[in-house]
């Protein structure tokens, strides 16, 4: 800590002193004393024993987790907090042996920027283009903070260049995992470095990085690297109404959990192609990985210490039967493409009726990628060796994930609307959730959302979903119901796995819960009972728990 304030001391001093000179009229006007702002926000639940559905009870009945993030602001000085308490973690958040439970300060950062440079000491967050090579961020729904700690300059020397650096630890749960990751990344605006260009309807941004980790060897039966080093490029080119995102990784050998320690290089490749007009949009993408797991300790599993991530190529589900079959990108190696059209029919047509109508069409496709043995005696993944080869942009034979789907959203009235939409899916469980013996998902499922606005402020929402399989735990049927007024929502829902081939297990999973929300200021009581299965955001997954409870939420921001 010490060391920590001996860094921010000389930024405090120069932002006082340039602020005093630039602002030394007004201040002798009036003083200012800066601003605060924050959030709060806490999640509790007691578990309840449910031997029907799998519940298990928490030892201590009430587990709850929260955060709170402090931020000042004066002039080009910023200085922010964040205490953290798991008094436990709840359920189903990454907590082996209780190594997330307690309460501290994780996160404290100061930042000082003007019109060349913007530099933080302590922890911070960064992404270096789509993320191939690095990518830090905090999502607490899925229990992920890989935050750095350390340092990071931005620096802006000409108009239209960027370029910035960082060194530094990465957070694991109240520790820093052993590695030292140390990273740059450059991006050269063309138009804005032109001046004739500005004013042109074609622009290209060109990006470039570098990112190294340092881990000390300590193997005693392989030769593992010290240093492993990865690079990406990237283009963004758009001209009118189209736009071309495209970007390659490469990372040297860097034998680890991930993929039973074999030294082979890395490589990673995507493109996503979007055009857009009054009334439609279109959007076309493709991606390719081959042994892309990056993390700042080679023995890390599960969502630890990852320095990169790999966008999602399919589409994120948010109703709750859909949800059921979520796909996670594959570090070992994957294919995929997507297109999706949007369009809207114009008012006052037969399609677009009074408030016109909106269609969504989405296709999505994930294969494993195509790998040989190096030769005969040496089986693929064989630690200690090159593991496997394969050609650039090679598609296996294996489907992973497919989904179509079609999503229509109509307005009859002013106060009424509704969504339609199915979903036909393809998954495969044993790749995608770790098993052996299961046959692949094959799912058809039906959504109706339909929304009543009164005019008091008063609104009635009501959601159908039925989702039809032969394989896994059969057919299901879902109904949720909300009520809501000014400040106030009420809801009640109720899962049905109807269909379940055994009869004895054929659970409802319901549950009711309102809610107060008042400005910043939301809090929610509700009671539940929830399925085991499968969260994702973003392409990363976490295991969640049949569970059987109260929960509360409270949050506030200031």
């Amino acid at each position: 800590m010490k060391k920590i304030i001996l860094l921010i001391l000389p930024i405090i001093f120069t932002t006082s002193s340039i602020f005093a000179q630039e602002d030394e009229e007004s201040t002798k006007k009036e003083r200012n004393w800066g601003h605060v702002s924050g959030n709060f926000q806490a999640d509790g639940q007691y578990y309840i024993k449910d031997s029907k559905i799998g519940a298990a009870s928490a030892d201590e009945k009430f587990l709850l987790g929260g955060y709170s993030n402090i931020v000042y602001t004066l002039g080009n000085f910023s200085a922010g907090v964040r205490f953290e308490g798991y008094m436990n973690t709840l359920l189903g958040y990454p907590n082996a042996g209780g190594i997330n439970d307690g309460v501290g300060f994780p996160n404290r950062w100061a930042n000082f920027r003007n019109e060349m440079f913007d530099i933080t000491v302590g922890n911070f967050y960064e992404q270096f283009g789509n993320g191939l090579v690095l990518r830090s961020y905090d999502e607490k729904m899925l229990g992920i903070d890989n935050a750095f700690d350390g340092i990071r300059i931005k620096a802006s020397p000409v108009r239209g260049f960027t370029i910035k650096g960082l060194i530094g630890k990465q957070r694991n749960y109240w520790e820093h995992g052993d590695g030292i990751v140390r990273a740059v990344d450059a991006e050269l605006s063309i138009n804005e470095l032109i001046s004739k260009l500005n004013e042109s309807d074609f622009n290209a941004i060109l990006g470039g990085s570098f990112v190294s980790k340092f881990q000390k060897e300590d193997n005693p039966i392989y030769n593992l690297p010290n240093n492993v080093a990865a690079a990406a490029g990237r283009i963004d080119l758009s001209y009118k109404r189209f736009n071309l995102v495209s970007e390659y990784a490469y990372k040297i050998n860097d034998p680890s959990f991930d993929n039973n320690y074999i030294y082979k290089t890395g490589q990673a490749f995507l493109v996503n192609a979007t055009y857009t007009q009054k009334g439609l949009g279109i959007i076309l993408g493709t991606k390719w990985v081959d042994n892309m797991s990056f993390r700042s300790d080679r023995n890390a599993t599960l969502t630890q210490l990852s320095i990169n991530l790999l966008p999602e190529i399919s589409k994120n589900h948010t109703y709750t039967l859909p949800a059921f079959y979520p796909y996670s990108s594959q570090t070992k190696g994957e294919w995929g493409a997507k297109g999706e059209i949007m369009y809207k029919f114009a008012k006052n047509t037969p399609l677009g009726g009074k408030y016109g109508t909106s269609i969504s069409i989405n296709y999505s496709r994930a294969q494993d990628i195509k790998r040989n043995q190096i030769n005969d005696s040496t089986p693929i993944y064989q630690a200690g060796t090159l593991g496997y080869e394969t050609s650039f942009f090679s598609i296996g034979k294996e489907l992973l994930y497919q989904d179509i789907n079609i999503e229509i959203s109509k307005k009859i009235s002013s106060n009424f609307n509704f969504i339609v939409s199915y979903v036909n899916l393809t998954y495969n469980y044993n790749v995608l959730r770790g098993k052996n013996d299961h046959e692949n998902v094959n799912a058809n499922i039906g959504v109706i959302d339909a929304t009543y606005k009164f005019e008091n402020g008063m609104a009635l929402k009501g959601e159908l979903q039925a989702l039809f399989t032969k394989q896994d735990e059969g057919n299901w049927g879902f109904a949720l119901l909300e009520y809501t007024i000014p400040n106030w929502f009420f809801t009640a829902f109720d899962s049905w796995n109807y269909g379940n081939p055994d009869k004895e297990n054929r659970q409802h999973y319901y549950g009711a819960g309102f809610g107060f929300i008042k400005g910043g200021n939301r809090i929610q009581l509700s009671y539940g009972k929830q399925k085991a299965g499968v969260m994702c955001i973003g392409g990363v997954c976490r295991s969640v728990p049949a569970t059987n409870g109260v929960a509360i939420s409270i949050s506030s921001t200031f």
